[in-house]
This record gives C-alpha cells, sequence and structure tokens, in this order.
C-alpha cells in the first residue's frame, strides 16, 4: 500500500511525509467517505487535529480528495477519480448514505444535468441518495 501512496503523491505533486503518508493509506483502505472524526479515531495518536486538517485540505487543493455532504451537514472526504486535478474537481457522481450502518459511498452514477433558470451559474453539484447499502441489505 506504501507503493500506492507514495505514487499518488507523487503523481499529484507532493511531498511524501509520514502524516501525508497515513491519511491517504486510510483513504485508500476505506471504501467510503471519512469524516475528521473518522480519521482522528483511525490514525495514530502522533498526528494532532491541526495537521489533519492541514493534509485534508492540501489533498483538496491539489485534487485528490473531494468533499461530501451528507443529510445532517456533515463534511466527509472521499478520494477523488482520475479527472481531478488541482485546477479542479473534474466529476459530477452521486453519494449514496446508508440510513442503516451510516456509510457515504461515492457511485459511479453520473448526475443528469440541470437547468437552471437565467442568471444562476452552478459552481459545485451535490446529489445525496439515501437508502440502504449493498452490505446492509444482503
Amino acid at each position: 500500500m506504501n507503493a500506492v501512496s507514495n505514487r499518488l503523491l507523487k503523481d499529484f505533486r507532493l511531498r511524501s511525509t509520514p502524516s501525508r503518508q497515513e491519511i491517504l493509506h486510510l483513504f485508500l483502505k476505506k471504501e467510503y467517505a471519512l469524516s475528521h472524526g473518522d480519521i482522528e479515531k483511525e490514525i495514530s495518536n502522533a498526528l494532532d487535529r491541526v495537521t489533519v486538517y492541514r493534509t485534508l485540505k492540501t489533498f483538496l487543493d491539489k485534487g485528490l480528495i473531494h468533499k461530501v455532504l451528507d443529510d445532517e451537514g456533515s463534511l466527509k472526504y472521499a478520494l477523488c477519480n482520475d479527472a481531478c486535478t488541482a485546477t479542479g474537481h473534474h466529476h459530477n457522481h452521486v453519494h449514496f448514505k446508508c440510513t442503516h450502518c451510516g456509510q457515504t459511498n461515492c457511485l459511479n452514477v453520473e448526475i443528469p444535468p440541470v437547468k437552471l433558470p437565467k442568471g444562476y451559474k452552478a459552481k459545485e453539484l451535490n446529489l445525496l441518495i439515501q437508502g440502504v447499502c449493498e452490505s446492509c441489505s444482503a
């Protein structure tokens, strides 16, 4: 997994540090979006809250992760697809929150085009669907 995270950091022109390695490894290990609190619970105590925030901000700015809003207004983060770069996030996909386990996943389902009224300009699209995920419905 270190080879994958090292390659990703290099691809996104980020210096490899222990904190970046650990947080990126966590994203690679989990298949669902993570909140700041989720990350703090999983990582070593050597990383403080500020380091986690700075690492997440750097990953966001470079296009490595994207924001995921859930129904409670909580901010979560997930790895981006290949289309994202430091110049912007270039994906508009659906997020799914399971009402049973609480996990939020990125789905490979594109958000349909939305025609806005004259004078409105979309900057970002978010679509959250709630229901029961594949794991919980089995």
